[in-house]
């Protein structure tokens, strides 16, 4: 996390942008005020794994062209993908942990293990893996996430600290953040809050997650943006545009980004 005279990078997830080539996605991503994105590399997407060595450079060119960044990408860690990365001066693979058949304490211990194994390659092209909790079966909060740490240079592997998902593990955003700020990679900001899906003459209750603009979740995007001031965090800010209510995600998302921006100046 290094300082800057602009401290913050504002970033854009575009998984529901898939259809918008790179002159059409940098035009946009623009207009809206964002700085950057958070690139997926997955089969259907812009660029796809198989041919990422070539396409993520070519991508992240016509893109630069138009002053847009790509500050990560959300792909696996193979070393394809960490050398496609470093030609195409992309910093970041953000990846997430999930609970395999043998349990949590078992995925654990092998993910510490393959997260020491990615050390070489982080040296290698440059390049940072950060690890993001995740409601559900996966790795879900802080604390979790940062057993992985025990002995992890933070240069090599770190946090990209998800505000809507620990707010659903029930973390307090300053503790949370407290927690992982050795290893914090970048912030993202999302929002949401539970609705329970079946009626009270229900035998059980069953509850899900619906995601919503920042203002209106369990997330307090203020006090976020209060503590990592505070504490003088230089990075990006990524905004990941997760809405249950896809339809309108293009209003939300500009709706969000100045939010974020009146919170964060």
């Amino acid at each position: 996390m290094e300082h800057s005279e602009k401290p913050y990078s504002f970033s854009l997830f575009v998984k529901h942008w898939k259809d918008k080539m790179a002159p059409e996605l940098a035009s946009f991503v623009s207009r809206v005020g964002f700085d950057g994105i958070e690139l997926p590399i997955r089969d259907g997407f812009q660029v796809e794994p198989e041919t990422a060595w070539k396409t993520l450079p070519q991508f992240a060119k016509q893109l630069n062209e138009q002053g847009v960044n790509i500050y990560s990408v959300a792909a696996s860690t193979d070393e394809s993908i960490f050398a496609a990365c470093s030609e195409a001066g992309v910093p970041l693979i953000r990846i997430m942990v999930n609970i395999d058949q043998d349990g949590y304490k078992a995925t654990e211990e092998r993910t510490k293990r393959k997260l020491e194994a990615l050390v070489p390659l982080c040296e290698k092209y440059g390049v940072k893996v950060g690890i993001q909790q995740h409601y559900g079966n996966y790795i879900i909060d802080s604390n979790g996430i940062m057993q992985l740490m025990h002995q992890i240079n933070p240069e090599h592997i770190g946090v990209v600290w998800d505000a809507a998902h620990d707010a659903f593990a029930g973390q307090q955003p300053e503790y949370g953040l407290d927690i992982v700020w050795s290893h914090l990679a970048m912030v993202n900001l999302k929002n949401g809050f539970f609705l329970r899906s079946n009626g009270p003459e229900a035998e059980t209750a069953e509850w899900k997650r619906h995601f919503t603009t920042g203002r209106h979740g369990m997330a307090h995007w203020p006090r976020i943006a209060s503590y990592v001031k505070e504490r003088n965090y230089a990075g990006v800010i990524c905004l990941t545009a997760e809405y249950t209510d896809l339809a309108n995600k293009d209003r939300y998302i500009t709706e969000d980004l100045a939010y974020a921006k009146s919170l964060f100046k």
